[in-house]
């Protein structure tokens, strides 16, 4: 089982003490599937677990009055949790986590997360690697929404991230984009026109 996580694997060797015990910290993995629109973390639950997805995909969003803002995809290998709840500068998670497709994943509840951080130093060096990377990511897509235009935005995840072309509906990429459906569907239009008259 968990041997094919090429995530978990890196944990190990980065950190002799994950390794070393093994035995016991495996046995803090709660194995799940679950099939799509499984809500997983609600926007205002003190929820502290971080999930390792195996297989499928999860979406992180927020409900907008009524408008659905999606902040990103999380493929094979990628783990996500709430930040804010689990730092304790907001007493709730500012955001919902659900899945996309049929997912497997791994789930670790908040205590053993904690467990597993203080007994293992090495673990603060690799959240603040994960949290300067989600940072960039955030603050890259920020600036996208507004220095480019839609049409452009749609041909760089083409580009950039094609796992979410291909796998994910497209309302929900309308949503990560900032436009609606419509206007994705002329997009795409627009672009497949161009591309086949070349």
């Amino acid at each position: 089982m968990y041997s094919d996580l090429p995530f978990i694997e890196n944990l190990k060797r980065r950190i002799p003490g994950l390794e070393k015990n093994w035995s016991r910290y495996k046995t803090m993995l709660r194995e799940r599937k679950i099939p799509p629109k499984t809500v997983l973390i609600r926007r205002g639950e003190d929820n502290k677990s971080i999930f390792i997805v195996r297989k499928g995909c999860l979406r992180i969003w927020f409900d907008d009055d009524g408008k659905d803002i999606t902040i990103a995809f999380f493929f094979e290998n990628r783990v996500i949790g709430s930040l804010h709840s689990y730092r304790g500068t907001t007493a709730s998670s500012q955001f919902l986590l659900e899945s996309v497709e049929p997912t497997e994943l791994y789930e670790i509840s908040g205590e053993d997360a904690a467990t597993l951080y203080r007994e293992n130093d090495e673990f603060k060096e690799y959240l603040l690697e994960y949290t300067l990377e989600r940072f960039d990511t955030y603050m890259r897509l920020f600036l996208s929404r507004i220095r480019e235009s839609p049409e452009r935005r749609y041909l760089n995840l083409i580009k950039e991230q094609p796992d979410i072309i291909s796998r994910v509906p497209q309302h929900y990429i309308a949503s990560y984009l900032g436009i609606t459906p419509v206007s994705l569907s002329r997009i795409r239009n627009r672009v497949w026109k161009e591309h086949k008259g070349r």
